[in-house]
């Protein structure tokens, strides 16, 4: 039995906002946009070439509201794997994105903390080949 991840979910205050950061500005691949009902869409976005898909979720009530950019408590929760890391470090600083601290080199391999415009905390990462 093969099993894979086939999507995360991020509580973003609007579906067009997710994908505009997401789409526009990272150039991440969008894999649907379904309309459920009048308020909710099915929308999912990956990185291109990527397996696990990203579903942005409009959130839905204060308490969802008081998540966006704190889901995983203020910790680094999301992890953008790359093969270049200074062509993509410097694409994403071009693009407007939002770096907390300057890229690192560390045993395991080069790294950047990063925040999407909702508050979610990111690493760009390059691990070492085995």
């Amino acid at each position: 039995m093969a099993r894979h991840i086939h999507a995360l979910t991020l509580v973003v205050p609007d579906y067009d906002a997710g994908l505009a950061f997401y789409v526009g500005v990272l150039g991440f691949d969008l894999i649907s946009d379904i309309c459920l009902s009048e308020t909710k869409r099915w929308v999912l976005v990956a990185p291109k070439g990527a397996q696990t898909n990203i579903l942005l979720a409009q959130a839905d009530g204060p308490d969802q509201a008081a998540a966006i950019g704190n889901q995983t408590g203020g910790r680094v929760g999301f992890f953008l794997g790359t093969d270049d890391f200074e062509a993509d470090y410097a694409a994403m600083k071009a693009n407007g994105v939002r770096f907390l601290e300057e890229p690192r080199h560390e045993s395991y391999g080069s790294v950047v903390v990063w925040q999407d415009p909702f508050g979610n905390k990111w690493d760009l990462l390059q691990l070492n080949q085995a």
